[in-house]
């Protein structure tokens, strides 16, 4: 529950704290006095939309603190966010306690706060989505919408219906993406078989000439080596002789290292120190000869062929073509013949694929109308008990002769499915005994619909309590007889749960456990000293002045103090 509020500088606020037990709190006092500014605050703190023109005037900055208490259970789940954040909770006997907080500045911009650390303003309306249930006036325009209605009637079917409705999403997406996959193929078929049939004939082309990575580099220096063949012969000849001699009376390379070797031998039986150096060249003088043979193979391997220049040359240029058409470079060739093959072969395979994706769309259509019979099943349980339990709270709201219907229809084509399923809820009022039932946007009152949306959240408290209710002035267009049925009901809601109720009506005011009066000062502004919690002959004046304006009023004391008699007999059934 919320302990405790503390505003500053918001509306005509400029400043307040607001402390708030269990049980039913009522705000009270003259129009204008600031008791929707306190819910604007809570709304801040919800993370609602912040707006610099929320500020009291010559403000700079505007700050709302929320101070809740979490019972152990609830506690630990958003102890957990707030470790993930960085904040802090302080743990108690009586539960957890979590600091939540917004600041505004009057250009616009918000800080938001949790635990003692920054976060965005979502995570606030993450949280609290746990914590409060916020009704007001303009909730009986969502009221009137099927989306909401159909909400309403999952909220009251529990987990079993979360779970359900998951599981047919990702179904029905999954369905929806290879739908689309299949009609993508089945539309560019054609397209694309004109397009293979173009890659085909790329494909032949280089196929016919098969080049190899790095082939032009290698053609290249062949018809350069090809050109100069004779030049190359005659080139290793001359050097062959050289180094051998080659039957020539020339002076050559093993000659002379072998007179050098005659040499090296006397001086080594005459000094010891030349032995490395006779060894040295003995080894010099075959590693010579051992490179002579060489030379010799390379004369030997030397193709001076005119036919095989002829043969590169021709290869040589129809890789060129192939660069030209497909390049600019021999691996972009080779990366287009492969990036192609791969597309004729995708194109090939389209059968394949679309014979694959018919499958899989029929086996998901079967999950996907499974899915959507089974939560048509749930919804229609739980909408006959919703409606049964609506209208016997309605009855208690007095309005006796009230029925409430849900009434659930139920697309037959896929296609009409949405991500809810394959229904549309409508909650119908029959308001009179004998009337019609009709579509809540078609006739309901404002009252009829205050003590609709009254009943529904007593029925849903039952099924999906969260700690906090709070009511902005839900009960606008009721008065008298109705006002008290409706207080009543709001004290017994009070039993299980926080609830918190901004209103101008005494019958309801009557009921509070606690009762909060927020008035102006001359100036116009709510400070620290104008938010009161009445008591005792106080709360009989506000009652007083409620009923009647005239604070002062004696038979105005006496209905006040009879209705504060007949709620103390309902708060001690509670």
């Amino acid at each position: 529950m919320i302990e405790e509020l503390r505003i500053r500088s918001l509306g005509v606020i400029e400043e307040a704290t607001i402390p708030l037990g269990p049980g039913l709190t009522v705000l009270t006092g003259e129009t204008g006095a600031g008791k929707t500014m306190v819910l604007s605050g809570v709304n801040l703190i919800m993370g609602g939309r912040a707006d610099g023109s929320m500020l009291r005037r010559d403000a700079d900055r505007a700050d709302v603190d929320g101070q809740w208490l979490l019972p152990h259970d609830l506690g630990s789940s958003v102890r957990e966010r707030i470790d993930e954040l960085g904040g802090d909770m302080e743990d108690g006997d009586g539960g957890t306690s979590l600091l939540l907080g917004r600041s505004i500045s009057a250009s616009g911009r918000s800080r938001a706060f949790a635990g003692g650390r920054t976060v965005p303003a979502s995570v606030l309306a993450e949280i609290t989505e746990q914590l409060v249930a916020v009704h007001g006036q303009s909730d009986q325009i969502h009221l009137r919408d099927t989306r909401r209605q159909r909400e309403l009637v999952d909220r009251f079917a529990g987990p079993e219906l979360v779970t359900m409705l998951a599981g047919f999403r990702a179904a029905l997406t999954r369905l929806q993406v290879v739908q689309r996959e299949l009609d993508e193929l089945v539309t560019s078929q054609q397209e694309r078989e004109r397009e293979a049939g173009l890659l085909r004939l790329g494909i032949a082309e280089i196929a016919e000439i098969e080049p190899l990575a790095g082939e032009d580099d290698d053609l290249k220096s062949q018809a350069t080596v090809l050109a100069h063949a004779s030049e190359l012969v005659e080139a290793a000849s001359r050097a062959h002789e050289l180094l051998t001699g080659d039957g020539s009376d020339s002076p050559n390379a093993m000659d002379l290292l072998g007179l050098a070797a005659r040499d090296l031998e006397r001086a080594r039986t005459m000094d010891p120190a030349a032995d490395r150096l006779a060894g040295d060249l003995t080894r010099s003088m075959e590693a010579l000869g051992i490179l002579a043979m060489e030379v010799a193979a390379y004369a030997s391997a030397l193709d001076a062929d005119p036919a095989r220049l002829a043969q590169v040359e021709e290869r040589r240029h129809q890789i060129a073509e192939l660069k030209r058409r497909y390049g600019p470079r021999l691996d972009d060739v080779l990366s287009w013949w492969a990036a192609s093959e791969e597309a004729v072969a995708a194109v090939d395979g389209a059968d394949d694929r679309r014979a694959a994706l018919e499958s899989e769309l029929a086996t998901l259509s079967s999950v996907v109308r499974s899915g959507a019979e089974q939560i048509t099943a749930a919804r229609r349980v739980a909408g006959t008990s919703f409606a049964e339990q609506v209208t016997a709270e309605l009855r208690e709201l007095a309005m006796p002769d009230a029925d409430v219907v849900v009434d659930i229809q139920t697309a037959a084509e896929l296609a009409d499915f949405t991500n809810s399923g394959a229904d549309t809820v409508s909650i119908l009022l029959a308001p009179h005994r004998g009337s019609e039932a009709r579509a809540l946007g078609a006739g309901a009152s404002g009252g009829e619909l205050s003590r609709l949306m009254l009943a529904i959240e007593v029925v849903l408290a039952g099924v999906d309590a969260v700690p906090t209710f709070i009511f902005d002035e839900v009960d606008a267009g009721i008065g008298g007889r109705v006002a008290v049925e409706v207080g009543r009901r709001l004290a017994r809601l009070a039993g299980t749960a926080q609830v918190l109720v901004v209103t101008h009506l005494p019958q309801v005011a009557a009921f509070a456990d606690a009762h909060i009066v927020v008035t102006k000062d001359a100036g116009g502004q709510v400070t620290a000293s104008s938010v009161v919690q009445v008591d005792g002959e106080a709360r009989v004046r506000e009652l007083v002045r409620m009923l009647s304006g005239l604070e002062d009023s004696a038979s105005g004391a006496e209905h006040a103090s009879e209705l504060l008699e007949l709620a103390a007999t309902e708060r001690a059934r509670r």
